[in-house]
């Protein structure tokens, strides 16, 4: 088998846990780059962990990389796709919610033959809502609760003068839909960009976001109403290193890869 040779862009809690499982081994797959802001801070992590791996521009991915892995700032989500795409070679996107800010990303992926990848993430039941979107979905309605340090420097809450320090009581911050969301929190609520994307769109799919001093986890309830079922979930996420993303995502990336070889595939 011609292992499939992957890169990673940013060096965050998720980017590097991705890049610790590659280099450990995994089926099929190749370690074969990393992208970082700070090449000099990427270079002692990788020599820390004993890892021997190039570091190239975002620009230089596609001569390394078959498959890219996004971990970064939604701010750098074109600088990183748009040059895998162009090449016809396709990318794991974790910063779905700027895909509502850059459309072009997924025009450019059609034109071009390349092809964008939401990895489940922190959303369970993401499979069920797709095949719910098949048939005809009526509504999708999701409220987050998260520890306020998770939500702390949002833009949302910057604009309308939202403090979320020193509260002892649950505060609701935004209610809307998953564009506004995602336009406000692009840090926060990726999970709601991808559940757009799955079911009703992002102008359809409505979200309450909650500081609550009281959790320690980030909590997503999703309801869904559809002509084939009516469907609840719940997921009470461990924050990472980062108190804005949760542990089970890089799990969610590191699952969605080993999909690509596997003798046995599970779920859509």
């Amino acid at each position: 088998m011609t292992p499939t040779r992957v890169g990673i862009a940013g060096l965050g809690a998720i980017g590097r846990t991705v890049v610790r499982a590659l280099a450990q081994g995994m089926r099929g797959l190749e370690l074969a780059c990393v992208a970082a802001r700070d090449p000099v801070k990427a270079r002692a992590w990788l020599d820390q962990e004993g890892i021997a791996c190039p570091i190239v521009k975002f620009e230089a991915m596609p001569s390394h990389a078959d498959l890219l892995v996004e971990c970064a700032p939604a701010t750098l989500l074109q600088d990183i796709c748009l040059p895998m795409l162009s090449a016809r070679k396709p990318v794991m996107v974790l910063s779905a919610g700027a895909l509502l800010t850059y459309p072009d990303l997924i025009e450019l992926a059609e034109h071009k033959g390349g092809q964008i990848i939401i990895p489940t993430g922190a959303l369970i039941g993401l499979d069920a809502v797709v095949a719910a979107a098949r048939g005809e979905i009526h509504s999708v309605r999701m409220v987050t609760r998260k520890p306020p340090a998770g939500l702390a420097g949002a833009p949302y809450l910057a604009e309308h003068n939202i403090a979320v320090e020193g509260l002892t009581e649950a505060v609701r911050v935004f209610s809307g839909t998953a564009r506004e969301a995602a336009a406000g929190f692009p840090a926060n609520v990726n999970v709601v960009a991808a559940l757009s994307f799955a079911g009703i769109g992002p102008d359809r799919t409505m979200i309450e976001i909650w500081a609550d001093p009281a959790v320690t986890r980030n909590c997503h309830s999703i309801e869904v109403d559809s002509d084939s079922a009516r469907f609840s979930m719940t997921i009470e996420s461990i924050p990472s290193e980062n108190p804005r993303t949760g542990r089970i995502t890089a799990l969610s990336v590191l699952a969605a890869l080993e999909k690509i070889h596997a003798p046995l595939r599970v779920g859509t």
